[in-house]
This record gives C-alpha cells, sequence and structure tokens, in this order.
C-alpha cells in the first residue's frame, strides 16, 4: 500500500513516554493556603462596623495595635525616633498622632463612602498612612542619613556588581524585607560564608572615611551631595570586600554610612512647644550691649586714644622732632606692623626709599616704645591696636597725597 493511502484512515499514536507508577515512592499532597487576602481578611479587625457605629474607644484600640505591631515602629523606636520613657506611652503618643491626622484628611470617611474592606482598611493605614507618618519624622530628623540609606539601598539592588545571597534555589524568601535581605559581590559563590557582626565592624573600620563633598543639590539647593553615586558604589564594594562575606541590607547600610562625614541637623525650639509644660524652660541670653558696657566701651576708646597720643609723642622724641626722620619711623610703623600687606623688611626699605639697617633701626626703636606702654588688660591692647592702626593709616594717607602733589 502507498504511504499516501492511508492518509485519510484513523490512527491511534501512542505516547513514547509512559508514567510509572511506584507503590514505594511518596507522592507529596498539594497542600491548600490560604490566599494573602483571606490572611488580611482574618487578621484585620473591625473597621467597617466601628465606623458606622462611630465606636471612638474600638477605632482606638484597633490603631494602637496596628501601631504596636508595626515593624517600621519598632525600629523606631530603637533608632531614638520614640523617645517617650516606656513602650506604651510612645506607642500612645504615636497612635494619638495617627488618629489625629486620619481625621484631618478625612480618610474615615473615605473609607465608607468608597466601601473598602476592613482588610483594605487596615492594609492601607498600616502601608500607606503609618508609614508615611514615620518616614517623614524620619526625614525630618535624620535627613542626610535617610537620604544615604535610600541610595545606598538603590545601588545595591540595581548595581550589576551586587546581588542576592539569601535566594538561591529558595522562592518563598523573593518576598523577604529589604532590610532583611542578604547581598554580596557578584563575583562571589553562592556558597560564600558570612561573617559576625563585631567582625564586619572591625574590619570596615579599616576603610578611611570619605571625604564630605560639599556642591549643593536638590530642588531648592539646600541639601549637600556628601559622596557622588560612583563614589558611594565604589564605597560599598569597599566594605564588602574588607568584611569578606555578604550581609544584611540593614548591617551593610551602617557599616557603609559610617565611613561617611554624615550630619544631621534638626532644629527644636528652645521653649518648648507647650507653655503650661512644667519641663525646664530656657531663657536665651540677651547678647546686645547695655548701657554700662557702652560707657566702659566708650572710656577705653578714650583712654585707647590717650595711649596713641603719648605713643606718637614718643616716637617724635626718639628723633628728636625732626619730621623727616618721624615720617620714616611711622612708615616703619605701618608697614611693618600694622599694614595687612604682610611685606618685607626688604620691601618695606624699597618702599620708603632707605637702607635696610636702617629700617632695622627704626623697628628697635618702635619696639622699645611698644615695650614702655603698660596695660593691664587684653582687652585695652587690642583697643589701642585699633586707634593706633586707624591714626597711622591716615597719617600715610595724608603723607602719601601730600607727596603726589
Amino acid at each position: 500500500m502507498h504511504p499516501l493511502s492511508s492518509f485519510g484512515t484513523k490512527t491511534i499514536v501512542k505516547s513514547i513516554t509512559q508514567k510509572t507508577h511506584d507503590s514505594s515512592v511518596a507522592v507529596p499532597r498539594e497542600v491548600t493556603r490560604p490566599s494573602r487576602a483571606a490572611e488580611r481578611s482574618s487578621r484585620a479587625g473591625h473597621w467597617v462596623e466601628s465606623l458606622r457605629n462611630s465606636d471612638v474607644n474600638r477605632l482606638w484600640a484597633e490603631l494602637h495595635r496596628i501601631v504596636s505591631n508595626h515593624p517600621l515602629v519598632r525600629a523606631s523606636r530603637s533608632a531614638g525616633l520614640l523617645i517617650e520613657e516606656g513602650a506604651s506611652s510612645a506607642y500612645t503618643d504615636l497612635t494619638q498622632e495617627l488618629f489625629v491626622q486620619l481625621l484631618t484628611k478625612s480618610r474615615f470617611q473615605h473609607y465608607l463612602d468608597t466601601a473598602m474592606t476592613d482588610a483594605e482598611i487596615e492594609c492601607e493605614i498600616g502601608q500607606i498612612e503609618l508609614t508615611n507618618l514615620l518616614t517623614a519624622e524620619l526625614r525630618k530628623r535624620h535627613p542626610e542619613s535617610y537620604r544615604l540609606a535610600r541610595r545606598i539601598s538603590t545601588l545595591i539592588q540595581s548595581s550589576a556588581n551586587f546581588r542576592r545571597f539569601d535566594s538561591i534555589g529558595m522562592t518563598e524568601e523573593q518576598h523577604r524585607r529589604l532590610a532583611d535581605r542578604v547581598y554580596g559581590l557578584s563575583e562571589w559563590p553562592d556558597n560564600k560564608p558570612g561573617r559576625g557582626s563585631h567582625e564586619m565592624e572591625q574590619r570596615a573600620h579599616m576603610i578611611p572615611v570619605r571625604q564630605r563633598d560639599t556642591r549643593m543639590v536638590g530642588c531648592t539647593g539646600d541639601a549637600q551631595i556628601v559622596i557622588s553615586n560612583s563614589d558611594l558604589e565604589d564605597l560599598i564594594v569597599s566594605v564588602l570586600e574588607a568584611i569578606d562575606g555578604p550581609a544584611d541590607v540593614r548591617s551593610l547600610r551602617s557599616l557603609v554610612m559610617s565611613r561617611l562625614p554624615v550630619m544631621d541637623i534638626y532644629l527644636v525650639p528652645l521653649g518648648g512647644d507647650d507653655p503650661d509644660s512644667d519641663g525646664p524652660t530656657y531663657d536665651p541670653a540677651d547678647l546686645r550691649e547695655n548701657p554700662e558696657e557702652s560707657l566702659l566701651r566708650h572710656e577705653s576708646q578714650q583712654e585707647a586714644a590717650g595711649s596713641v597720643d603719648k605713643f606718637l609723642t614718643n616716637l617724635r622724641g626718639n628723633v628728636r622732632g625732626k619730621i623727616k626722620q618721624y615720617n620714616r619711623m611711622v612708615g616703619v610703623l605701618w608697614h611693618c606692623y600694622l599694614s595687612t600687606d604682610h611685606a618685607t623688611q626688604l620691601e618695606v626699605a624699597a618702599t620708603l626709599g632707605v637702607s635696610d639697617s636702617l629700617v632695622s633701626d627704626y623697628r628697635r626703636r618702635i619696639e622699645q616704645e611698644l615695650r614702655a606702654l603698660s596695660f593691664t588688660e587684653v582687652e585695652e591692647a587690642r583697643m589701642f591696636e585699633l586707634a593706633l592702626r586707624e591714626r597711622v593709616r591716615t597719617m600715610v594717607a595724608i603723607e602719601s597725597e601730600g607727596m603726589l602733589a
């Protein structure tokens, strides 16, 4: 029969693979786990019922439960953001702030108007509203640390120099929180062992602290860049090479930022926000000049002016009243002691048109007259110097104008 003759006939095709059933092999049963939405629904509070009944006490209790169990709240408390004594008072104050914020933004009414479920309401409050409240406080108290931590996390996840070490062959580890994920250099083998926190800190301290980049960045131009992205990536690589092992993101950020000159400036009012508070009050000192200080200053200026007159009179008597020698001595006094140009003795001699030895002789005489002055306080000597500089500047200017004329 021709092969094409059977084209329209019905043929039976058998599979080339045959399933084998072995009773000795235990086939695991498929475990049906509830979905993530069902888990959230089972744990969520009765938000819709409480909102419809305007049950404030129940709403407060549910908010306090979310605040107490939120991982970012515990991390903020350990970082020093919640400074109240005791965990209960800290959580209570944060719950109050969250409650007021939700009321101010009319979020409770929005939940009812949009017919959100209990699980959706709890998810939005815990993952959006409370998180935004904490991150805003974190940005306010630690602005540079917050920005650098985010930049480090972004570089670790996006750069080809780094890769994860905790999700190799384990699909359930893909959704671990970012701070708990373990990263290392891409060139390292999968079985690269990690190190303890104390050993990592000791190894990281061998890396020198980077110099601060003071270029201004940001939409308002009021923040310094601290370190560029390329230099920051090089620093992360240096830290990983120093610790010679993978590390979780939280530890890695801490080690990298310890090698950076971070300055977190947080301004707080001196007297506090509550005028009825029993805490200590601060009255900043008034640094303005009072009448007594003004009178003493005028007296010091008058005494300094009198000392200047006496000093110049002694200089004139030192050269026996000769005008030419006196003017030269005043010129040496100006150029060698009072002028901000700080000229050398040879330059002064060339400027005045005299010899270097004559300048040395005039300097010796000037210093002799200066030592003859007796000042009991440093402030008195400072006032004398200021008055002498102004007087000699005027004399030198008048002499220069006379020579030009």
